[in-house]
């Protein structure tokens, strides 16, 4: 499965924003994506386990809990095909900036001129 497909599903991508805090149990997975989602725990599963086959995640037994953990390979990959994009987006976030510290210095130099008397 092409990373894309993975992260198309907005419960994976649920699933990956949680374990990015951190290792979680498939418990507190579970009970946190049937809150939001209201899918099964079975669905949980299968998510979990497309994640896992496709290197997103790893597991751990620890006892009689399974221990999550988001793997960064994946990511790392998608980060890179995206790098190609990041110039469109750049000079908007660049010009943004620029308007905010734009703004932020009007508004100052408004209050300087208010507090002169």
């Amino acid at each position: 499965m092409h990373a894309f497909d993975v992260l198309g599903d907005p419960v994976r991508r649920r699933i990956l924003e949680l374990l990015a805090g951190g290792e979680r149990s498939s418990g507190e997975v579970t009970a946190a994506i049937r809150q939001e989602f209201g899918i099964s725990q079975p669905a949980v599963s299968q998510h979990l386990r497309v994640l896992r086959d496709n290197g997103f995640a790893s597991v751990r037994a620890e006892g009689t809990r399974r221990l999550y953990v988001v793997e960064p390979g994946p990511l790392q990959e998608v980060d890179l095909w995206l790098e190609r994009f990041r110039g469109f987006w750049n000079q908007r976030l660049d010009a943004l900036g620029t308007e905010l510290a734009r703004g932020k210095r009007e508004r100052r130099m408004k209050n300087e001129r208010e507090e002169t008397p």
